[in-house]
């Protein structure tokens, strides 16, 4: 017997048979769908005992919903069913297929074969929760109880920048420049535990800074020497250095804050910078906007620069002496400590590895009766989690942590430890668990730093959740990750504001072009948006900046139209 297999194709009995919706999505723990449609009775060739049976299947597993039930009318058999299905994630990758059957004896073998539908759309699995993805930096998950009087654990960011005369690499010694350097020399004193230090140096699109791409990485290697020169760092290797060079990405961020244009003419603006158009061809467009020319004159100048980013931690705050009596009574089997509590947290907090934290905060349990080295103690456990992706290993640490502050509720119930226990069940996937404690931590506190980081998590809870709409509620806060940025933009795309929603994903490549995501979120915002030129190149720049992203992209329904195109494959290849 012939089985013919289609997928959109004309066939004899299957033609009609479909599912009503555009694709299958995922929401809410399942996958909902409806089989709809009619078999014909045809003069020629009527079907023999007819039967349709649904099979889900991958290569590794399947789902065989058995024969559907079949309604004998005047000229066709007609069926309609709904089915909800608890997703798993073999799904994602999986193809839904009718098989018709007919004749008088039973058979194995199916008369005809379709496809109805090719993979799942699991966009709301984008929300950024913690998880560690391989070949990504890991996350930084959790909170401590803070001391009160340090703040020693968050992470500073600031951003220098350095003018230069026009067409010239050679360091401006002025008065602008040097008051850089002093709150440069400031910054680094209260913050001395060196994360990284990038440099970019930038060369405007005026005539007279030059047509070739050297300039603005002999900026950057100015300010670099100047940097090594006056002993700011200890090691000169922590420093990475790069240049921007026909790319229109630090006009964006001037025309951002730039008050003298209205919204609508920051628009007209963004509309060319946004169209995924060569930088000349864009450099064409802006030029005809009425203003461009003032524009110009006001802002390239401020493109002539060499920006030093940098992300540091303050320094410890014990002496010599302290420190001593600390590693001392760490040996030691103690009932009292010469140190007060605030010593121990604070050594606790300014320990730079996770297995000196642990040390501390254990010899705390025994020292002093509070939350604060149980719940501290647990999120070394959780980090350490993090670093490993043992699954076993990881649950033992899970399962630690999870006792650890539990304990600390005991002796006082926080918002920290809430959260945390939250960020664990968010991490095992068990999300109504993991919102139940994020919640109760919102409660308990008014502190908008805290705030700011259990609201994003529970928007990424609600955005796994299906609750859409509720989790743009969560983002009001004065983000500066690029994660939080990209699930606020997936909110407001799952939520079909695609105009805050690009806003969000933009953000996001503001704040971090290597991140990915964020380029990500603009390539679904155009595909669902009829604009697969645009599409394609955003989804490249994803793939290219976060190689994690390739996978994603390859299976992704929402690019299901782009995959008839061969350069689709060539991009993915390209960048993988």
């Amino acid at each position: 017997m012939l089985v013919q297999f289609s997928f959109g194709q004309d066939l004899r009995f299957l033609n009609d048979i479909d599912v009503k919706q555009e694709k299958l999505v995922y929401l809410r723990d399942s996958v909902r769908f409806t089989v709809k449609g009619k078999i014909p009775i045809e003069s020629v060739m009527t079907p023999r005992n007819p039967q349709l049976r649904l099979v889900w299947k991958s290569e590794t597993d399947s789902i065989n919903f058995g024969m559907l039930s079949l309604k004998k009318n005047l000229s066709d058999y007609s069926v309609e069913k709904d089915f909800k299905v608890p997703f798993k994630p073999w799904m994602e990758s999986a193809a839904l297929e009718a098989r018709f059957f007919q004749g008088k004896k039973a058979s194995n073998q199916p008369y005809e074969i379709k496809v109805l539908k090719k993979g799942v759309d699991t966009t709301p699995f984008l929300a950024k929760i913690g998880r560690v993805v391989p070949d990504e930096q890991i996350p930084t998950v959790g909170l401590v109880i803070p001391v009160g009087v340090t703040g020693r654990e968050a992470v500073r960011n600031r951003e220098f920048q350095f003018f230069f005369n026009p067409g010239e690499s050679t360091y401006l010694k002025n008065s602008s420049n040097e008051s850089v350097f002093g709150d440069m020399t400031s910054f680094l004193t209260e913050n001395p535990a060196i994360v990284s230090v990038k440099i970019t140096g930038l060369q405007s699109p005026e005539q007279k800074e030059g047509r070739s791409s050297r300039l603005g990485m002999d900026r950057a290697t100015t300010i670099k020497n100047e940097i090594v020169k006056r002993n700011l760092l200890l090691r000169d290797t922590i420093i990475q250095v790069s240049s921007r060079w026909n790319d229109w990405f630090d006009l964006r961020l001037l025309l951002r804050d730039f008050p003298e244009l209205s919204t609508s003419q920051k628009d007209s603006y963004y509309a060319i910078l946004m169209n995924g158009e060569d930088f000349l061809t864009q450099q064409e467009q802006l030029r005809s906007i009425n203003g461009f020319d003032q524009l110009s004159r006001q802002l390239f100048p401020k493109l002539r620069v060499a920006k030093v980013e940098i992300i540091a931690k303050p320094g410890s705050g014990l002496g010599t002496e302290k420190t001593a009596i600390l590693r001392q009574e760490l040996e030691e089997n103690i009932a009292t400590s010469k140190l007060s509590f605030l010593d121990w947290a604070i050594a606790g907090e300014t320990a730079p590895r996770l297995e000196e934290k642990a040390r501390i905060y254990s010899k705390m349990t025994t020292l002093f009766r509070s939350p604060l080295p149980y719940n501290n103690l647990g999120l070394v456990r959780i980090r350490e989690a993090q670093r490993t992706l043992d699954r076993d290993v990881q649950e033992n640490l899970w399962n630690e942590a999870e006792w650890l502050l539990q304990q600390a509720i005991k002796l006082e119930n926080n918002p920290y430890s809430l959260h945390n226990l939250g960020q664990i069940y968010a991490l095992k996937g068990n999300y109504w668990e993991a919102y139940k404690y994020l919640s109760e931590a919102s409660v308990l506190t008014r502190d908008p730093e805290f705030l700011m980081v259990n609201e994003s998590l529970r928007g990424a809870l609600d955005i796994l959740r299906g609750d859409y709409k509720l989790a743009t509620l969560r983002y009001d806060y004065a983000f500066t990750d690029p994660a939080d940025f990209f699930n606020k933009g997936l909110a407001y795309f799952l939520a079909g504001n695609y105009g805050e929603a690009s806003l969000a994903f933009e953000e996001s490549v503001i704040r971090s072009r290597d991140f990915g995501y964020g380029y990500y979120g603009l390539a679904l915002v155009a595909i669902n948006s009829g604009q697969k030129e645009i599409a394609m190149i955003q989804l490249e720049k994803a793939v290219a900046a976060n190689e994690s992203i390739y996978l994603k992209a390859l299976i992704d329904p929402n690019f299901d139209e782009l995959r008839g195109i061969p350069e689709f494959f060539q991009i993915l290849r390209r960048n993988k």
